[in-house]
């Protein structure tokens, strides 16, 4: 499914949850309300215990509180709207529920609405992440996420980020349009002195000299390479699968008499050719897939030089899972966030040394506060050029992801690594923050 839709055309809600509202009739029950009504409340108190009894209630379409933990009135509290809802629901939460929500079939209120609402789900659902029934739906239900050969890439990377460059310009830093988790030394910093922060903590990571070249994988709308390039007196070449993406950094580039010392290379990471002194990857190891490390580690392997260094950021996770369903499905197909003894098949093949790993995992949960804020500021203008499914769509995705980094089931990495014989190597890490 293209995010970019016609205003007419729904956001997917499966096929089968109509159809469960049409043949609501036909449930066991359907003839005495108050079975009907008792076998509902039934299947409510299930999901619930499934999804680890979290600090929620849930709402029938009849106004009752089902089942949950009563708090009063600062209470979170999930909304049905009709009997299919709950139904489809049950069948598959992780994947189901995004298209409930985005619909309008399900809703969230009470106290800290949205996000703290998944961080309850979030953190009940972790302490019983090893049920029987989280293996089935993660392993039964829906298998492995989409391929990310050389065409499916094309194919998941243009149904993100091909949206159009002007979705992304209403919330994203006016900086350097970063989408990639920000650096806050200082909470009270901005967005846009927080993603410069982060500039600079990669750079210093990598230890960029004036003259030295850097191949970025990955590039984004080229905010990073340009950087480098002006800031630290590299030569950079990036590569970016996005068309628009691409089309958009060799204008700044252009404009910003950029265009002699940054290539932007409308091509896949696995074509990456040349002999540098850097490797940087920041915001592209999500949509690799385990099964392609060790071939990302063999083009690092093939261009990095003698004495190079590589920095590597993405999200991950304590341990090996999949991206949630809707997520995967909806907004990053393809996407896998990995655990650290997934990404050491990067390195280990091809005997890289890992110098330094941090986990800037708050820091991902205040930029996406940041980039809330700012898409709802702009919502009205999102649901004029997209519809109102596309807006609740967007806001769960973003909220979901504040809550996940702050509940602890992701987390952001940057990891940074050399060849194993590179002695020249800072004796503190004092040059990271200076």
């Amino acid at each position: 499914m293209n995010t970019r839709r016609d205003k007419t055309e729904p956001l997917g809600v499966p096929d089968f949850a109509g159809a469960m509202d049409g043949a609501s009739a036909n449930q066991p029950g359907a003839g005495d309300a108050g079975v009907v009504g008792t076998l509902d409340r039934w299947v409510a108190t299930k999901l619930w215990e499934f999804a680890g009894r979290p600090k929620v209630e849930i709402q029938l379409w009849d106004g009752e509180t089902a089942v949950g933990e009563r708090y009063g009135t600062g209470v979170t509290r999930l909304r049905l709207a009709d009997r299919g809802a709950l139904w489809t629901l049950f069948v598959d939460p992780d994947l189901n529920f995004g298209d409930l929500y985005s619909s309008g079939r399900a809703d969230v209120e009470g106290d800290g609405g949205l996000v703290a609402f998944l961080e309850s789900v979030y953190l009940a659902a972790e302490s019983g992440r090893d049920s029987i029934v989280n293996r089935l739906s993660g392993r039964v239900l829906r298998g492995r996420p989409r391929s990310n050969s050389l065409t499916g890439s094309r194919d998941n990377i243009h149904h993100h980020y091909d949206i159009g460059n002007d979705f992304y310009t209403l919330w994203l830093d006016d900086a350097a349009m970063q989408y990639t988790c920000a650096y806050f030394p200082d909470p009270s910093m901005t967005l846009e002195q927080a993603q410069v922060a982060k500039l600079h903590h990669v750079c210093r990571k990598l230890q960029l000299q004036p003259g030295e070249s850097v191949v970025e994988a990955g590039c984004g709308w080229g905010g990073l390479a340009r950087f480098m390039a002006k800031h630290y007196g590299v030569k950079v070449r990036a590569y970016n699968i996005s068309q628009e993406q691409v089309a958009y950094a060799r204008e700044r580039a252009q404009a910003e008499g950029l265009a002699g010392q940054v290539e932007y290379v409308l091509d896949d990471y696995r074509n990456v050719s040349g002999q540098f002194d850097a490797f940087v990857s920041v915001g592209m190891l999500e949509h690799v897939g385990p099964d392609h490390y060790r071939e990302l580690g063999g083009v690092i392997d093939a261009c990095l030089q003698p004495l190079g260094r590589g920095l590597i950021h993405s999200i991950g996770r304590n341990r090996p899972g999949m991206m949630n369903a809707w997520i995967e499905k909806r907004i990053f197909p393809g996407a896998h966030p990995p655990a650290l003894s997934e990404m050491v098949n990067i390195f280990e093949p091809w005997n890289f040394s890992i110098l330094d790993v941090e986990n800037l995992r708050l820091h991902y949960a205040k930029t996406l506060e940041h980039w809330l804020q700012r898409f709802e500021q702009q919502v009205d203008v999102v649901r004029q050029r997209y519809d109102e499914a596309f807006v609740r769509a967007w806001r769960l995705y973003l909220a979901g992801s504040i809550a996940a980094f702050e509940a602890g089931s992701l987390q952001l990495f940057q990891v940074v690594f050399t060849r194993t014989h590179n002695n020249m190597l800072p004796w503190s890490r004092a040059h990271l923050y200076q």
